[in-house]
């Protein structure tokens, strides 16, 4: 059994591993240097007593736990741990790792290891991997399975669809049978699913009928008929809906599981609040690195090469826009050398309309992810997010223009400060309004790229607008 680690536990465990590691090493390299005959026999004793405790102290995780200290160590220290880790453990740890780690250790394991930890995992697990597996070793490793498993282990579906995180494990009953039938079943079977919260009533052909809560069955009379019992489902979802979609449901009902159907209603397959809830911390994680320019998941300790590909695009793309915002300032050249001042405070003009902007950016993407946002409601967005920033623009335009007055002990001055962060607030407002609209339309990942965009739109606004200000009255 296992227990619940907090963050500091987690971190502990972490640098227990670092440690053994680390001795390991140590003593490796001391048996190596004194030499002699018995070297070699020293230094194999050494490492079998202090792989022993690494294999003792990784045993001992939860598979969550073990995914979180494999992706916290560098590739060797990573490679030398998986070693230690029992087959079973292993390949339910390959499930909760990121894709870029999981496929490092899957390209690092030996064949043969590889196919133990495959064979130890369910058809579910196996399914969710398979895209990761090579296929002659997926072919491999399910061989023993049945011809239903095998067929829905190879079964591919839409990426970010319910048929990517359903599972096959599903408790069925007919709708003419006695609860005492049905009870006698379940006992049978020794253990329920996961996350099992009620039963699919199906007719002879499969097709979903109804639900029976779990609740409901076991305080029946046991010779209670079924009907009265059971009710039409209130969520149903294909396999081809989105799963974002199916999260929103979850969250929305309050569900641990759903029934899953093909076009023609039968049963094919159920999805459970687990397997949602690790979507969506995969869907958040993915978010916060798409929102700074990264294409998607990369290992922390990933070779540089590839790392360096995968922030090329909007690296230069940032420095493209910074290019061009520079250009704008250059427009100002002499203004800004008859007044020094001016390049002083324009980095605040520019930086208070990016912090603007991406505040608007974080409320649309999160009103797009949750369907929130319609065409129609747009123009009252639009002019609730202009209030605010009229409102904050008087307010803390005032306060910046007041102290550039103070500072440099000219009111023309701290009147063009303060209607720059103003108008500069508002291009940020609609700008921040518009980029995720914009890539939504385009087919793109609102979060993708939008703070880069953002960024170079209020930076380049916000000089052009202070600067040119700064000419027209400051004269």
């Amino acid at each position: 059994m296992y227990t619940v680690k907090s963050s500091e536990e987690l971190q502990a465990s972490l640098q227990q591993v670092v440690e053994l590691l680390e001795r390991s090493r140590v003593l490796e390299d001391l048996a190596r240097r004194q030499g002699g005959p018995q070297h070699q026999l020293l230094e194999d004793l050494t490492r079998r007593q202090n792989m022993a405790a690494l294999h003792n102290r990784l045993k001992s995780l939860h598979p969550a736990d073990l995914a979180f200290i494999l992706e916290a160590l560098p590739p060797r220290e990573r490679l030398e741990a998986w070693a230690q880790v029992p087959s079973r453990q292993a390949g339910e740890a390959l499930v909760e790792l990121s894709e870029g780690v999981r496929a490092s250790l899957l390209e690092g394991t030996p064949r043969p290891a590889l196919l133990e930890i495959l064979r130890q995992l369910d058809p579910d697990d196996l399914a969710y991997l398979s895209e990761s597996i090579p296929p002659d070793v997926l072919e491999e490793a399910t061989g023993a399975l049945s011809a239903q498993d095998r067929s829905w282990v190879r079964t591919s579906f839409r990426p970010g669809s319910v048929g990517q995180l359903m599972t096959q494990e599903v408790v069925t009953t007919r709708e003419e049978r006695a609860c005492t039938d049905v009870l006698t079943e379940l006992r049978s079977r020794g253990e329920l699913p996961p996350q099992t919260d009620a039963l699919f009533v199906v007719d002879a052909r499969n097709v979903l009928r109804g639900v029976l809560p779990l609740h409901a069955l076991l305080t029946a009379a046991p010779d209670r008929a079924m009907p009265g019992l059971w009710s039409p489902p209130a969520v149903v979802f294909t396999p081809d809906d989105p799963a974002r979609q199916a999260a929103q449901a979850f969250e929305r009902y309050d569900l641990v599981s759903a029934p899953v159907v093909d076009e023609r209603g039968k049963l094919v397959g159920r999805l459970t609040v687990d397997a949602v809830m690790d979507f969506l911390r995969r869907e958040a994680e993915l978010k916060a690195l798409q929102r700074v320019g990264l294409r998607g998941e990369e290992d922390l300790f990933a070779p540089s090469w590839n790392s360096a590909r995968n922030r090329a695009l909007w690296l230069g793309i940032n420095l493209a826009t910074a290019f061009i915002a520079s250009r704008v300032i250059g427009l100002f050249e002499e203004t800004i050398a008859g007044l020094v001042a001016l390049a002083t405070l324009m980095p605040i003009v520019a930086s208070v309309g990016g912090n603007t902007g991406n505040q608007t950016v974080a409320l649309v993407i999160r009103a797009l992810a949750l369907d929130q946002l319609s065409w129609a409601s747009m123009p009252h967005l639009l002019r609730k997010e202009l209030a605010v920033a009229v409102i904050n623009g008087l307010g803390w335009g005032a306060v910046m223009g007041l102290f550039a007055y103070l500072l440099y002990r000219s009111l023309p001055l701290g009147v063009v400060m303060a209607v720059a962060i103003l108008l500069n607030l508002l291009v940020a407002a609609v700008v921040g309004l518009a980029v995720p609209l914009l890539l939504r339309r385009l087919g793109r990942d609102p979060a993708q790229g939008s703070s880069v965009l953002l960024t170079f739109t209020t930076d380049g606004m916000g000089f052009l607008i202070f600067l040119g200000l700064a000419r027209a009255f400051l004269r």
